[in-house]
């Protein structure tokens, strides 16, 4: 009789436990479908109600650092709502962790992405933020490859029209280098300078008319923007 009473017990113990386990189970599901509806949805909120004592503050930015980096890599900084791909699993964990460890609800987030990240099916570098007040965001997550060097190279030019005429002078002073202005210069005064003046007034041109045909934007101008056609 002992024997079955403890049997019975057990069972029941089991019963209990597999109960519970489906329970907690069901809520972790629920809250993760609940912050990934937050983050496909948007929220315009700038304030997040979080403990700054208990935040990394390796982790939080102003908006100015944020705009530089934008520029620096021609990068936009758009509301996560805007982001058309998934979301990584780790992305909802950390902010399942985040909201627990504070006791609040977070919204509002944003990212950091490549323009494309926004539009097509290839992407990366994506860092995700949630704001926590006076133009300051906390970086939550960031997935994919960390940022190249080489990129904010290679889109220098497009910062602003600064760093595009500098380009543009740059490629002139090469064409008029290689130019062969010796026997020209015999017969006109400063063919060297006019040589120059004219190759930076069509490169110049030729450059601005397709960048602007293109329909694109400089980055200081697009770094934050929500329209594709920049």
């Amino acid at each position: 009789m002992r024997h079955e009473l403890d049997r019975a017990k057990r069972q029941a113990s089991e019963q209990d436990l597999l109960a519970s386990v489906t329970e907690i189970l069901a809520k972790n599901k629920a809250e993760r479908l609940d912050i990934l509806r937050r983050l496909e949805s948007g929220s315009g909120t700038s304030l997040n109600n979080l403990n700054l004592e208990q935040l990394e503050s390796d982790r939080m930015y102003h908006i100015g650092h944020i705009k530089k980096v934008c520029i620096d890599y021609r990068l936009r900084f758009l509301e996560s709502n805007m982001f058309k791909h998934d979301f990584p699993a780790e992305a909802i964990s950390e902010i399942r962790n985040l909201e627990k460890q504070h006791q609040t609800t977070l919204n509002g987030f944003r990212i950091i992405a490549p323009t494309k990240a926004f539009h097509l099916l290839n992407y990366n570098d994506p860092m995700l933020f949630v704001p926590i007040g006076n133009d300051y965001y906390y970086l939550i997550h960031q997935w994919g490859d960390d940022l190249k060097a080489s990129r904010k190279w290679l889109v220098w030019p497009l910062r602003n029209i600064g760093t595009f005429t500098l380009l543009c002078l740059a490629v002139s002073i090469f064409v008029t280098l290689i130019f062969p202005v010796n026997r020209l210069g015999e017969n006109i005064r400063m063919a060297t300078i006019i040589v120059f003046l004219f190759a930076f007034k069509s490169i110049f041109a030729v450059f601005m008319y397709g960048f602007f045909m293109g329909g694109r934007k400089f980055s200081a101008q697009m770094w934050n923007s929500k329209f594709y056609n920049s």
